[in-house]
């Protein structure tokens, strides 16, 4: 009996154990460095429990929230701490600077780090809190300097993205060039401009913006991307395979980094690397635009994973419902362009360029949509428009213009003109656009000087290799009368023609 009064006694010691936060906290930190991050998140939380006003509790807890990925858990305690617990814990802005980073949220990332770095001047994570400010400054107009969030320079910013997208990029170019000298360091400006001139097929002008952005902000990841891009349609594989090594071996922080990495992959052919990123993005619940779901979707189709491509691209038409019928698994699909696209088409028709607006009209002429557009409630205002826009609108309806016969026949053979050029490139894409916009800037010019542009072929020959030219694109003059069926002299003739109606 005796010996079980003391097992009676010893059980009632047991039972009469209350644990303290310290002991839950003890043992939450042991699971935590054996990597058991879920036990650990189980003790640390009862230890929060029983001493709610510790802050060392606290902060480690949403240090385990942050490894586990629960980002505004974490934000939350660390507020507190700061808020409540104790204004003194300043690695608690350490610790939230980097959550905000990987949420994607750059202007609080940075407004963190540095009230870090004011008050720990010697601090633990003084090095890292230095490398997350240099890391952020990569682009630093997202999140560095007041200046920058004037909404009158994010408006000017969207509106030449939208631009950028419709293919106006003449028109990109004078408010992007604005921009910049206004705001000589806002980056993502200097790289949409260099977009706008490739596409304009000034590829000059293009390498030396991005050189320039290079240049003043060493390791831009977007300069590096738009100029993987345009090796890619500059056909310069070595250059381009050697940067894709580099880009390969990224590990952004950023959101909009990581973005524009998958993306820059999917168009340039890499599906793997483009779906590895684009998918990582939406498991952290990233939300994306019209055009990061489009790229996922194609990405996933081409890597074998049809389910996700299939909900990306339920998102994609929400978006933009014009693509519809455009999905990568539609066998029948004719390949994507501008000619099929009718907000794009209808932005051109609203643009205040001539050049644009017959470029729209073509669009029209050729589209699959060409119903939808001369519907729509947002087509052009026949009223507004020039007598030459009036004349090819009337063409394009197969009407017959009032206005003089002899107008009439030079918008006819400017038509054919742009008809031969389209044999050869068609679907029109980002880049082609540029070699119709270039094609409706001579033709235009060429009308105000009564050009006929009767030799329609010779023509169309002679804007292609001009416009190749000026990209730096190979293309013999053989190539294009052999694909025309002209002479080489008749060739140089045109193209000495087509070079006086230039810019």
């Amino acid at each position: 009996m005796r010996k079980g009064s003391k097992l009676l006694s010893e059980q009632a010691k047991v039972l009469s154990f209350v644990p303290t936060g310290e002991y839950y906290y003890t043992k939450g930190m042991k699971a935590y460095q054996r990597r058991e991050l879920k036990r650990s998140l189980k003790y640390l939380n009862r230890a929060f429990q029983l001493e709610p006003l510790e802050p060392m509790i606290a902060c480690q807890l949403s240090i385990v929230y942050t490894e586990l990925g629960e980002y505004k858990n974490a934000n939350d305690l660390l507020h507190e701490i700061l808020n409540e617990l104790d204004p003194r814990m300043s690695e608690c802005h350490y610790f939230l600077a980097n959550n905000y980073a990987h949420l994607g949220l750059f202007k609080e990332a940075y407004d963190h780090v540095t009230s870090y770095l004011e008050k720990e001047e010697h601090g633990e994570f003084v090095e890292d809190a230095e490398d997350l400010v240099e890391l952020l400054e990569l682009d630093s107009d997202l999140i560095v300097d007041d200046l920058y969030e004037h909404d009158d320079l994010m408006a000017q910013q969207e509106k030449a993205k939208d631009l950028l997208e419709s293919g106006h990029f003449q028109k990109a170019v004078d408010i992007l060039q604005k921009v910049i000298e206004e705001y000589p360091e806002f980056w993502s400006a200097y790289n949409n401009l260099a977009l706008a001139y490739f596409y304009l097929g000034n590829i000059d002008e293009a390498s030396a913006t991005l050189e320039e952005v290079l240049e003043k902000n060493p390791g831009n990841l977007h300069a590096l991307c738009n100029t993987a891009v345009f090796y890619f349609y500059q056909k310069r594989h070595e250059d381009l395979q050697h940067l894709i090594d580099g880009l390969e071996k990224v590990r952004p922080l950023l959101h909009e980094h990581r973005f524009k990495l998958g993306a820059t992959f999917a168009l340039i052919g890499h599906s793997r690397k483009a779906y590895e990123w684009l998918k990582s993005l939406q498991k952290i619940g990233f939300e994306g635009d019209g055009s990061f779901y489009y790229w996922l979707s194609y990405s996933a189709y081409e890597t074998g994973h049809e389910q996700t491509a299939r909900n990306a691209w339920k998102k994609v038409v929400e978006f933009n419902p014009e693509k519809e019928g455009l999905e990568p698994w539609n066998e029948n699909l004719k390949a994507d362009g501008f000619e099929n696209h009718v907000t794009s088409i209808l932005k051109k028709l609203q643009s205040e360029y001539t050049e644009e607006k017959l470029f729209g009209l073509f669009l029209t002429s050729i589209s699959d949509q060409q119903r939808a557009i001369l519907t729509h409630g947002d087509f052009c205002e026949v009223e507004d428009l020039s007598i030459v826009e009036k004349v090819y609108l009337a063409q394009v309806l197969n009407s017959n213009g009032e206005s003089a016969i002899k107008v009439n026949l030079e918008i006819k053979n400017m038509h054919e003109v742009a008809l031969n050029l389209y044999e050869y490139h068609q679907p029109i894409t980002s880049v082609e656009s540029g070699l119709f916009l270039t094609w409706f800037t001579i033709a235009y010019r060429g009308i105000k000087e009564r050009e006929t542009f009767k030799n329609t072929k010779a023509f169309a020959a002679a804007v292609e290799f001009v416009w190749n030219h000026l990209r730096n694109d190979k293309v013999t003059k053989k190539e294009l009368c052999d694909r025309y069926n002209l002479s080489p002299s008749t060739l140089t003739k045109y193209i000495t023609v087509v070079e006086s109606y230039l810019p």
